[in-house]
């Protein structure tokens, strides 16, 4: 398993728009998804932690106005951050 700086740069890699790009709305959505993703992991064991939980509905909604704003700009970016990360609307 690839330890956290891994992952990051390889969703950055993937995600960038040009050479130096690592804040775009892309990149962002997509570290998102990733930290939802092990969070909702975590609560699979840990039913009661609910102060994470507060912390994943902050960034499930944090990444929504993201999808939102990337939606508003430009639509095929949308379409295709949508389903590369397999996510649903």
């Amino acid at each position: 398993m690839a330890t956290k700086t891994e992952t990051r740069k390889d969703i950055v890699q993937e995600f960038k728009e040009h050479a130096k790009d690592t804040g775009s709305s892309q990149v962002q959505i997509a570290l998102l998804t990733e930290r939802i993703n092990v969070l909702t992991g975590h609560f699979k064991m840990h039913t009661k932690d609910h102060q994470s939980r507060m912390g994943l509905l902050k960034l499930v909604s944090q990444r929504r106005r993201l999808l939102d704003y990337t939606k508003k700009k430009d639509f095929k970016k949308y379409e295709e951050i949508i389903s590369k990360l397999k996510l649903r609307k």
